[in-house]
């Protein structure tokens, strides 16, 4: 039978060596019983709020499981409405301008569904998280790289991303604090990129799943839509995921401008129909009265960064930048002259300890991906582990 696939919109999609692959392949090492470290997978350690479980555990309790407004519950967007007021000053309407998700992907998803015609161009600054490109592709799309460096703090720079605009390019999709490298916009560079946006009549995709996740008072989280003239081209994708460690909970939310709302909502009907009902309502109890859970959540994260920047700052032959959000770090090992994929696959193999090779967040060769999200005991042991690996080689 020839199923004639991949389809055009998948060919140049990579189905291989990424973090789930790397996951999959440690916990088959841990299941013949070896002991392994997991710093692959961005998953916070935390419980979720105990006032949130209650909350969807009553929901459910009283019958509350059959589909919802498509756009989500009108009580959940209005407390997604009630943060951006709160975080951003922005005036937000629940009922025209807010669509509650399946998570963020399917955010992303109704996202680029709605916005590409077969051949739009989106500026992507790389290192990415790997399933951007493969949306934009599926959708029709052709995603622009723009390579950040390590000497910028991985730092997409404006004029970088004003080279690569064409006739054909439509929005440009940035996310900030970033997954892999945490790095964090600065004022002037996230005004730089609204600029460009508006000289060329772009719109821009912000993910900001780790808008919370913010450690430098001199590199706060800067919402996109609340710059001068941004509002009406930005489209702001976030979640319960990350901030309240909710990753299973799949509840994520699009911020769009009101003139778009229709074919949003025709997106999002063909993909999902709606969120899940009872989630929502802990979704909606989360944002009304967790927020102390989430400052425990990120003071522990920041410890747990110190820890791991120090530790790895004293392995020769790593140099590591400082990520000042999210909760991973981008460690180069050029300096052990080993490549990528060879030094992550032979850390798991020989050492227990799971990482990321840079190469599928569209990064050259040289570096790795690792995340804080376990204890800190576990973190000294892996890179300890590490550390004794790279003095191997």
């Amino acid at each position: 039978m020839d199923y004639r696939l991949p389809c055009k919109n998948m060919k140049d999609i990579a189905y291989g060596g990424g973090i789930r692959e790397i996951l999959s392949r440690a916990d088959e090492l841990q299941r013949s019983g070896r002991d392994i470290l997991h710093l692959e997978i961005g998953r916070p350690d935390f419980d979720s709020p105990g006032p949130a479980k209650r909350a969807a555990m009553r929901a459910l309790e009283s019958g509350d499981v059959h589909y919802t407004d498509m756009a989500g519950t009108f009580e959940l967007r209005s407390e997604v409405a009630a943060k951006y007021s709160r975080d951003a000053g922005l005036d937000v309407d629940p009922g025209r301008e807010l669509l509650i998700t399946g998570g963020a992907i399917e955010a992303l998803s109704t996202v680029f569904l709605t916005l590409l015609s077969p051949g739009d161009e989106v500026v992507v600054p790389a290192p990415y998280f790997p399933p951007y490109e493969d949306i934009i592709m599926m959708a029709g799309g052709v995603p622009l790289r723009v390579p950040c460096t390590m000497e910028n703090g991985f730092r997409p720079q404006p004029g970088d991303i004003e080279k690569v605009v064409t006739p054909r390019t439509r929005a440009i999709l940035i996310n900030s604090p970033n997954n892999p490298t945490g790095a964090t916009l600065k004022a002037d560079e996230i005004s730089g990129i609204a600029d460009i946006a508006r000289k060329h009549d772009l719109l821009v995709v912000s993910d900001e799943c780790y808008e919370k996740f913010t450690y430098e008072t001199d590199s706060p989280h800067i919402y996109m839509a609340s710059l001068p003239g941004m509002r009406e081209r930005t489209f702001t994708v976030s979640a319960a995921s990350k901030t309240f460690s909710m990753t299973g909970w799949r509840v994520g939310w699009l911020m769009f401008p009101a003139q778009t709302r229709q074919y949003i909502m025709k997106s999002h009907q063909s993909i999902a129909t709606c969120a899940n009902s009872f989630a929502q309502a802990g979704v909606a109890e989360a944002l009304r009265s967790c927020q102390a859970d989430v400052d425990r959540m990120i003071g522990e994260y920041k410890r747990r960064r110190d820890l791991m920047i120090e530790m790895l700052s004293g392995i020769e032959g790593v140099t590591v930048p400082v990520p000042s959000g999210a909760f991973y770090v981008f460690p180069s090992i050029k300096g052990l002259g080993v490549p990528s994929f060879e030094f992550c696959t032979r850390l798991l193999e020989e050492e227990g300890v799971s990482t990321v090779p840079g190469q599928p967040f569209g990064a050259p060769d040289g570096y790795f991906r690792a995340t804080y999200c376990r204890p800190a005991d576990e973190i000294r042991e892996a890179l300890a582990r590490l550390a004794s690996f790279a003095a191997r080689l």
